[in-house]
């Protein structure tokens, strides 16, 4: 029996996946405590924010490099160095007793971020049929968001009752763990289930990684999507990450729970979103048209909060919160886009760089935010001016987002329906 016709392969479809989810988990979670690390470092608006947009650039700038690394050394070995990677880097992240530590925490769990996935993909298309995987592939994307959303109210809960230090550090133990069980079931174990299966070497001449790289670089459907993904992505993962809890907290004088179950509104938007708005391609055979109409929408969510001197009613900021995160789970039609517009050879390759694309803005929000906030504060002493402007820094990225989708040419509709 092979591998795709095992019973075993669920196995690894779990291990995986909860890997996924706590590495996920681990993106957004800082953002719980900001307020701490200000307080208990003496640290700046400034430096949280550059804390905060120091692991989205190291995760956004190895996605390429990660992508012809796994594509040509086998994606196990990868996943099982980033979930070490990971969890030793929130390890000493609760052991952080300078803000050096704590950048340099940040970076080794960047790099472990890195690699997960692409390697996860590699792996599930290698464990299970075709149509398997497509299923499969959306609750995968799913398990980001839920990532995410365990950062939120039971992360807070998990800290509120033992302190961010021992919170932080039996997430990075947890992490190693599954290091260990992702060799153990990755490589260990099918060495003696399946010996008799021989693994295919993959002896295909390529194109030159360097001109690959050159022609995609180059390609004006590849800078659509980057642009596409930069405007929905960012303005949420930034801003989840860094500065919702301090603003609820601030703005809305909310316990830091309050603050985190307001974020949870958005990431339910983000559950919602993905399958939703893949579904709505599917039935209307376009990726273009829907994935428009998300933008806009996106783009008047972050416009609200500009309109409403950036406090706007209670209820309409639950909605609005929700809107931006159904916005950002609908972006994996940025990937179905890539499928139907790229050929399956240059599919991972373009898909690392739209994903670059999304995750630089990511890196950009928090910086800006924690500026704006630093000066108003050292100009009048109020704070709610700096978010006020700060939400401006979101709206022009929608904007380069909204053109980045304007500017795809859509080609006939076959991967959202399995052809």
């Amino acid at each position: 029996m092979d591998k795709q016709n095992s019973k075993y392969r669920w196995i690894v479809f779990v291990v995986v996946l909860f890997t996924y989810l706590l590495m996920a988990s681990q993106r957004t979670a800082p953002g719980l405590i900001t307020d701490q690390l200000m307080r208990d470092f003496h640290v700046t608006a400034a430096t949280i924010g550059l804390l905060t947009s120091i692991q989205f650039f190291v995760y956004t700038s190895l996605q390429i490099p990660m992508g012809v690394l796994a594509d040509r050394y086998g994606p196990n070995f990868f996943l099982i160095v980033g979930a070490t990677l990971t969890g030793l880097g929130t390890v000493i992240y609760s052991f952080g007793t300078h803000e050096y530590v704590l950048f340099f925490s940040r970076i080794l769990t960047g790099v472990g971020d890195a690699t997960i996935w692409v390697n996860m993909v590699l792996i599930l298309a290698q464990w299970f049929h075709r149509k398997e995987f497509v299923r499969l592939i959306g609750l995968a994307g799913m398990t980001g968001s839920l990532g995410f959303l365990l950062a939120t109210v039971p992360f807070s809960e998990w800290i509120d009752l033992l302190g961010w230090r021992m919170a932080f550090l039996s997430a990075g133990l947890l992490l190693c763990l599954c290091g260990l069980a992702l060799y153990v079931v990755l490589e260990k174990k099918p060495k003696t289930l399946f010996v008799a299966e021989q693994v295919a070497e993959i002896t295909n001449e390529r194109e030159k990684t360097s001109m690959l790289l050159r022609r995609i670089f180059s390609n004006r459907q590849a800078w659509a999507l980057f642009f596409c993904h930069f405007g929905v992505v960012g303005g949420y993962v930034g801003f989840i990450s860094s500065w919702a809890v301090p603003y609820g907290m601030t703005m809305y004088e909310m316990t830091r729970s309050g603050a985190s179950q307001l974020i949870m509104i958005g990431l339910i938007g983000a559950l919602i979103g993905a399958p939703l708005a893949s579904w709505v391609s599917s039935r209307l055979e376009t990726i273009k048209r829907p994935y428009v109409v998300i933008h806009i929408i996106v783009l008047l969510g972050w416009c609200s909060f500009l309109l409403c001197n950036g406090q706007p009613s209670f209820f309409l900021l639950m909605l609005l919160f929700f809107i931006i995160g159904f916005g950002y789970g609908a972006s994996a039609l940025t990937f179905a886009a890539v499928r139907q517009a790229f050929p399956l050879n240059e599919a991972g390759v373009v898909s690392g760089f739209a994903n670059t694309g999304g995750f630089l803005s990511a890196v950009l929000l928090p910086i800006i935010f924690g500026y704006l906030l630093d000066y108003f504060q050292a100009l009048s002493g109020n704070v709610s001016d700096g978010y006020y402007y700060g939400f401006i820094a979101p709206v022009l990225f929608s904007i380069i987002g909204l053109v980045g989708v304007s500017l795809f040419k859509e080609k006939r509709i076959d991967i959202l329906q399995g052809k």
